[in-house]
Formats: C-alpha cells, sequence, structure tokens
C-alpha cells in the first residue's frame, strides 16, 4: 500500500474549495479539505453531487448552510487539526443556529459514530464510498436525525461524476483513476479507510481527460493509492480477477496500456501519475514511458525504508536488493528519469543499523525529491495493533534530520545536472517570492522561476538553465517549445 503522501500540498490544507455558482442555487456549502491529493479530487466529487441539489460553495464560512471537512487519517497532525477545525465551526454554529457540520473522508471511515458522540456539533458523517448517498443523508439530518454511512463499496469509483474543478491553475488538474489498496503495510490505515482496491473503466477516464482537454488543461496527473495496479477487468475489486470469465481476463487493461492510451490519444497532453508501488512497478511501465515524450520522465517510488528487516515489519512486499535492480533498470532505460521517495524513520524495532541501511540506499539511488517522515502509530493498523512504538522520540527526531540533510545534498546534486542545458517547461503560475516571474516544471517534475516577458500561463517554453538551489533552477527563456 502507498499512501499518496507525497501530493499532501501544505498550501492547499484547509483551503475553501470555490466553483462557478449556479444562478438557480440558494444554499451555500462551505467545504475544506486536508490531506492528500485524492481527497482534494473527492471534494470536488462532493461539491459536483450538491450542486444537484442545490448548493454553491463560498468561501465564508459563516454564511454556510452547510460545513463540509475532508479528512486525513494518515498521520496524527491531520486528525488534529480538524478536531481544531470542528471547534471553530461549533463557534459559528452558535450564532448561525441552522448549520449543519458534516466530516467526509478517511478520517470519518475510521472513528465512525464515534465522531456524532465525542464532537457533539457533527450531523453527518460519511465516508470515501458514500457521496453519491449525500442528498439522502441531507435529508435525514433536516428530519433531525444524526446521518451515518461508512460502508465501503466494491464498485464505488465515481467514474461518472463529472468533478467540479476547483481552485485550480487551469492548466494542470488530477483524474482519479483506482480507489482503495489491496497492500497491507502494517504502518498505513488507508485499506480500512478507502477499502479494498477497484479501478475505473479506461472509457470513462478518457472521456474525464478529453473534457479537460476541451477546456484547454495541458497537464493530467493520473491518480491512485497504488496506480501501477490499475487492472480493468469489467469492474469490482481486483482481487476478484480470477472469478472474472475468460473473455474479460484475456481483454483486461493493465496500468501500462492505460497509459500508452492516454499518451497516443492526446499528444499535446502532458501525463504524469502518482503513486506507483515498488513491488506492483512492471518495467512495462517503465518502457511505455519511454515510448511517449509527453509522458513525464519523473516516477515517485516510495520505499520507506533501506533495511529488510524494517521492509519486513512494514509488509513492504520487496527488499532492499530488489527495490535496487528495479532502480538500475529504471535507469538503463530512461536514464534522465527522475525519482523521489517516502522513507519513514523510526518505526518499530529499528536500530541504528537499520537507519545506516536507510542512508546507505539513498546513497545508492540520489533521489531528486523526498517526503521523510517520523513514524508516528496510527489507531487501527496492524502496526498498532501488534508491534511496539519503541524509538525515542529523541532518536527519531535526529534519524529524520540526518535524512533531511542527505536528502538536500542529493537533490542539489540533481539540480545541477539541468544546469547549462535548454529544457520544455510548463508555466503553471507565477513565482511565489516575485510577481515578476512565472513558475514552470520540466519533465522531471523540477521546478524553476523565469522572467515573465510575453509568455502566457499555460505555455510550454524552451529554458536555458543558468543557476539552481537544491530545489529550484533558474534561467531565461528562448523560445516557445514547439509542443504549444
Amino acid at each position: 500500500m502507498q499512501h499518496v503522501e507525497k501530493i499532501i500540498d501544505e498550501k492547499l490544507q484547509g483551503k475553501a474549495l470555490v466553483t462557478e455558482n449556479k444562478a438557480q442555487n440558494g444554499k451555500k456549502l462551505f467545504i475544506e479539505s486536508y490531506g492528500c491529493q485524492m481527497n482534494m479530487n473527492d471534494s470536488e466529487i462532493v461539491a459536483s453531487i450538491l450542486a444537484e441539489q442545490g448548493y454553491n460553495t463560498t468561501q465564508f464560512l459563516e454564511e454556510a448552510d452547510l460545513v463540509l471537512v475532508n479528512t486525513c487519517s494518515i498521520r496524527e497532525k491531520a486528525e488534529t487539526t480538524v478536531r481544531k477545525r470542528l471547534q471553530k465551526y461549533n463557534a459559528v454554529k452558535k450564532i448561525n443556529k441552522n448549520m449543519k457540520v458534516g466530516v467526509l473522508g478517511c478520517m470519518a471511515e475510521r472513528l465512525k459514530e464515534k465522531f456524532l458522540e465525542e464532537e457533539k456539533i457533527v450531523d453527518l458523517v460519511v465516508g470515501p464510498d458514500a457521496y453519491r448517498d449525500l442528498p439522502n443523508l441531507l435529508a435525514e439530518i433536516e428530519e433531525g436525525r444524526d446521518a451515518v454511512n461508512v460502508i465501503l463499496s466494491k464498485e464505488e469509483t465515481y467514474g461518472d461524476v463529472s468533478p467540479v474543478r476547483l481552485n485550480s491553475n487551469g492548466v494542470t488538474a488530477f483524474v482519479s483513476i483506482t480507489r482503495g489498496c489491496d497492500n497491507m503495510c502494517t504502518f498505513c490505515v488507508v485499506p480500512f479507510t478507502r477499502g479494498r482496491e477497484r479501478s475505473r473503466d479506461p472509457k470513462s477516464i478518457l472521456e474525464e481527460i478529453q473534457s479537460m482537454v476541451d477546456k484547454n488543461f495541458k497537464e493530467i496527473t493520473l491518480l491512485g493509492q497504488n496506480v501501477d495496479s490499475f487492472l480493468w477487468f469489467g469492474g469490482g475489486l481486483k482481487k476478484d480477477l480470477n472469478k472474472a470469465s475468460e473473455m474479460a481476463q484475456a481483454t483486461a487493461v493493465n496500468f501500462a496500456q492505460l497509459l500508452d492510451m492516454c499518451a497516443t490519444r492526446f499528444p499535446k497532453t502532458r501525463f504524469r501519475f502518482a503513486t506507483s508501488n515498488p513491488q506492483d512497478m512492471s518495467l512495462d511501465v517503465i518502457h511505455t514511458m519511454a515510448k511517449h515524450r509527453n509522458i513525464c520522465k519523473y516516477l515517485h517510488l516510495p520505499v520507506q525504508s533501506g533495511s529488510n528487516k524494517m521492509l519486513k515489519a512494514m509488509n513492504r512486499q520487496h527488499t532492499r536488493e530488489e527495490y535496487k535492480t528495479l532502480v538500475d533498470n529504471i535507469f538503463k532505460i530512461i536514464p534522465e528519469m527522475s525519482l523521489s521517495q517516502d522513507m519513514i524513520v523510526g518505526f518499530c524495532g529499528e536500530t541504528e543499523e537499520d537507519h545506516q541501511d536507510t542512508l546507505e540506499l539513498m546513497e545508492y539511488v540520489k533521489y531528486d525529491f523526498g517526503f521523510m517522515f517520523a513514524y508516528s502509530e496510527r489507531p487501527g493498523t496492524l502496526a498498532a495493533k501488534k508491534m511496539v512504538d519503541d524509538v525515542p522520540h529523541k532518536v527519531k527526531k535526529r534519524r529524520l534530520q540526518e535524512i533531511i540533510d542527505l536528502q538536500q545534498e542529493h537533490a542539489l546534486y540533481r539540480t545541477q545536472q539541468h544546469l547549462g542545458k535548454v529544457e520544455e517547461f510548463l508555466i503553471e503560475g507565477t513565482s511565489k517570492k516575485n510577481p515578476n516571474e512565472w513558475k514552470g516544471r520540466n519533465t522531471q517534475n523540477t521546478v524553476a522561476v523565469f522572467p515573465k516577458d510575453d509568455y502566457k500561463l499555460g505555455d510550454f517554453v524552451l529554458l536555458k538553465v543558468e543557476d539552481c538551489t537544491s530545489a529550484t533552477l533558474k534561467g531565461t527563456v528562448v523560445g516557445y517549445s514547439d509542443n504549444n
């Protein structure tokens, strides 16, 4: 299992979603999201379902008829933040007596009815597979009853709900292709909060991408807890493939084929995907990436630890040796590939030797980017039930710092490889530090900032890279790329 941790964008946490308002809608919805990009994407689906129920979104909590918070269970910090937000809603609810409050997403799935008991202000608890049930649940609340639906589904992929694109830069968009996860990593709560793995019909995925392309989006990220295990054979859970007919099995579409279909049908659109899982990653995917210029040469390949003992304890289905071989093969097929990692330090029983194994693995791969965390026990996971969180906080903190420092070194080494080269960048917004500069990303997902000149948002430009930090490239645009 791989949580979509790396796409936790701190800027988006708790940001109220805003959609185009429909004139006929009289009710106001305030919805904010915490956690991964899958959650942000789910909030767009919820906004779309509720737009049909007469709700327009608002940025003002005080005027909302319905307040929804889409939650995350990956880390303790996320849950603490949500509880603080609920206190804030409570204060507003005292003034606006008719306001209803609902908790959506993974935390709702994990805590279920407990929410109604603990947080007296919550009227509605809805798990990630029950958003279609929102109209019925809202009717229940109107009748004065608490409403809970946390049933996880074998079928739900929201393939036919066209998400309302919210707070978007108009250039990049996310399309969910799978939901749930079958990998029972001992540290992770996702299989319990998002259910077993199922994939969306490729036809509905291509239709959603088409609608994005029609609106002039230039880059699409295919999203899933574990995209590599995408498998469409007519619907249902992935683990039930062996029960499907021979014809269904013979015509099944895997992730490499889906990626090929997307890149071929939309040659001018740039594609990324997240998250990959080392144990499910097939070299077919890498060959497909090599074949198409419009598939970005960037892979998020979480390893979690460099120690075989820790990998086993985490129930990761790969060893450090297998991971290194996979990385060797990836660089053989695509030498310019950029790789990023997720790393958990201080997992149950981690020794100094295990920690050194992790540093050695990082030295071997030299990742471009990294997402590093000290282990914190999540209730409901196998580790919480069966293992002892025995690494002292002080030790975790030191090990995490050592990993972060090494990652900084490698990140600088990787950005320096771009110096002096002319590379294609997609302009996706204004630089945070300088309003006169654009920021964009190249195929390796590396960010560059450069003078705006006459270039526009969504342009593909060629940039001569002249300077860099460990996180950002700087340069001068020499012209448009032929991809516009």
